[in-house]
């Protein structure tokens, strides 16, 4: 089947990020000129997916209003002429077709999965993670995991080598390899120690999935953090199903964190056409 929806978490609270977070979401804060959640949307879309929701929960009405119309702000950049500005709002409004549900608990990743469920119905989905933006040069890093499922037709999770004092910081897989940068899982552990590790190949953020995931998550007990994980079950589905894993290429950044955070806001400054030049002899004369 064609992947054809994607989800997105975002109902995390951003504690890190406080006292920011207090009033706008994590998501929401910008990378240079643009929310942390555009460029996720922008990726979607980018590999052929128009269908989004965003779980979101009380408090993140920011977000919809950002990619809503806004007919104020539109009259007024017509009626001054600003065309370019004009066509960038726009775009964000038809970009794709975008709903919401409200996670009402923080109840875990696999819980804010678990309420897709109405919207997916019987079909293959993706999942991008909230706090991850990947930078590809080429083929987005979504693009490459469905092209995974549509050879395969098995779910297929993104993962990137990781240092490996970092696997408690992650979900972590074991994998036989059957392909270039393709594994087929044999073991997957949440946010395992680094004795307890089966590999250091670690799930960021990126997962197509099958629908037979919703009823197991409906059964799985809580987890790490007393939270309902969506590794746990996967590691569930992996008896049923075979799973692939798939060393995708790209930047990963993980924006949940200042220093991901940061390190997003220093490099897509470099890469854009309207501040990199200043930016970059600003940034050479401070080292």
């Amino acid at each position: 089947m064609k992947v054809k929806k994607a989800i997105i978490p975002a109902a995390g609270l951003g504690t890190r990020f406080l006292p920011v977070t207090k009033a706008v979401p994590k998501e929401m804060l910008n990378i240079v000129d643009k929310p942390a959640l555009q460029y996720i949307v922008e990726e979607v879309v980018a590999s052929g997916i128009e269908e989004i929701l965003i779980i979101t929960t009380r408090n993140k009405e920011t977000i919809q209003n950002h990619f809503d119309k806004s007919f104020e702000l539109e009259a007024k950049l017509a009626e001054s002429g600003k065309n370019e500005m004009l066509s960038e709002v726009v775009k964000i409004s038809d970009m794709a077709d975008i709903h919401y549900v409200r996670q009402k608990e923080p109840k875990g990743l696999g819980h804010a999965v678990g309420c897709a469920r109405t919207f997916v119905g019987d079909e293959p989905f993706a999942v991008l993670l909230g706090d991850d933006i990947v930078y590809s040069e080429g083929k987005p890093c979504l693009r490459q995991l469905v092209e995974v499922y549509e050879k395969y037709g098995d779910s297929v999770l993104g993962v990137q080598t990781v240092p490996h004092e970092e696997t408690s910081k992650y979900g972590i897989v074991a994998g036989e390899k059957i392909g270039d940068r393709t594994y087929c899982v044999t073991d997957m552990i949440e946010k395992p120690s680094p004795k307890e590790a089966p590999s250091d190949m670690a799930i960021l953020g990126r997962y197509v999935l099958d629908s037979d995931i919703f009823e197991i998550i409906r059964n799985t007990p809580k987890g790490k953090g007393g939270e309902i994980q969506l590794t746990d079950a996967m590691k569930i589905l992996l008896r049923s199903h075979r799973m692939i894993a798939y060393d995708f290429i790209g930047r990963r950044y993980d924006t949940g964190n200042k220093q991901g955070y940061l390190e997003a806001t220093v490099e897509y400054a470099l890469r854009h056409p309207g501040v990199k030049d200043a930016f970059g002899e600003y940034l050479k004369s401070l080292v």
